[in-house]
């Protein structure tokens, strides 16, 4: 371990940079388009065409899994910065605009002459279920070389989001960078993402998970998915054994966090639920700026509920209220 200077980030997320284009749909028109419901499936140009002319009007804002948990963390007073690739086009100026106005630092160059930037179709059932089609475009071209070491060692945290093990530079560069981070004393924190990208990669993420990553984020369906369980006290028996912490999303029953052989139920935060698009990504950010401020882990998962629960009560994964004012009432 080498003596870094102390963080000037609080979080770095490491992730897809994409824009996000959410409309309403009935579950008819998921079945029409061959979808699977509350899923998240890769798609090619052809279909993302096919896709968005078929779709209803549509809100159009920066998304991407680690990109929304940095904006919510930063809205929570967290010192926050982001990797990822977009293009040099017009959506990608605003990812870069939105992500930058959210306050958080984004120095990745863009992508010239390559794949436009990516955007991810999501359809939300009127049962608040988010859909998700996604033509990753420029971030297929992130790779270890956009990843910056002293910035990497700039943050307390590095948070990686399971998505960018779809594209293969991409898995170079989740362990260039929590090497990095490991060499300089830092912590690296892992969100599992989706079931379905857990199953396309699972002997990669038991790696991940068992031999780089102190702090793990999942759902129910996610860390059953990692230790194909069907058990979720036999999955949460393997995480405790392979992470110093991990905090396990279960819905409106709040969420389960544990440390060793500590544990922490926490409740979940009542409100109407419109979109559940980015909800575990809102709740890492409220779980890593509490931890970042040295809140006890009961504490961290409230921020976490709280987040979460507010941006779930609106379209769109970008919070809408003034969360710290949330969090400390």
């Amino acid at each position: 371990m080498t003596d870094a200077p102390p963080p000037k980030l609080d979080l770095l997320g490491i992730g897809n940079a994409i824009v996000d284009v959410l409309a309403r749909a009935e579950d008819g028109f998921l079945a029409g388009q061959g979808m699977a419901k509350g899923g998240m499936a890769l798609i090619d140009t052809a279909a993302a065409e096919r896709i968005y002319a078929a779709m209803g009007p549509g809100v159009e804002g920066s998304g991407g899994s680690a990109a929304n948990t940095c904006a919510v963390a930063a809205a929570l007073g967290a010192r926050v910065g982001f990797l990822g690739k977009v293009a040099a086009d017009e959506l990608g100026k605003v990812f870069g605009h939105d992500i930058q106005a959210a306050g958080v630092h984004f120095p990745t160059a863009p992508l010239s002459g390559g794949a436009p930037t990516a955007r991810c179709l999501i359809l939300v059932t009127p049962d608040g279920q988010r859909t998700m089609n996604t033509f990753l475009g420029a971030c297929v071209a992130f790779g270890p070389d956009d990843v910056s070491e002293a910035e990497v060692v700039s943050a307390a945290v590095t948070y990686l989001e399971g998505y960018l093990f779809d594209p293969p530079e991409a898995k170079a560069a989740f362990f260039k960078a929590s090497r990095a981070a490991h060499a300089a004393g830092r912590q690296v924190a892992l969100t599992l993402s989706d079931p379905f990208c857990v199953g396309r990669h699972r002997a990669a993420f038991q790696d991940f998970v068992k031999n780089e990553t102190d702090i793990l984020f999942a759902n129910e369906a996610e860390i059953l998915s990692l230790y194909e369980t069907d058990d979720l006290a036999a999955a949460i028996a393997k995480v405790r054994t392979e992470v110093s912490l991990a905090a396990i999303t279960l819905s409106e029953k709040g969420s389960l966090v544990v440390a060793g052989d500590q544990e922490w139920r926490v409740a979940a935060v009542p409100t109407q639920v419109v979109d559940t698009t980015g909800a575990g990504d809102a709740y890492a950010a409220g779980f890593l700026a509490a931890l970042a401020q040295g809140k006890p882990m009961a504490e961290c998962g409230r921020w976490g509920s709280v987040a979460a629960a507010e941006v779930i009560s609106h379209f769109g994964a970008r919070p809408q209220a003034d969360l710290k004012a949330l969090v400390a009432a």
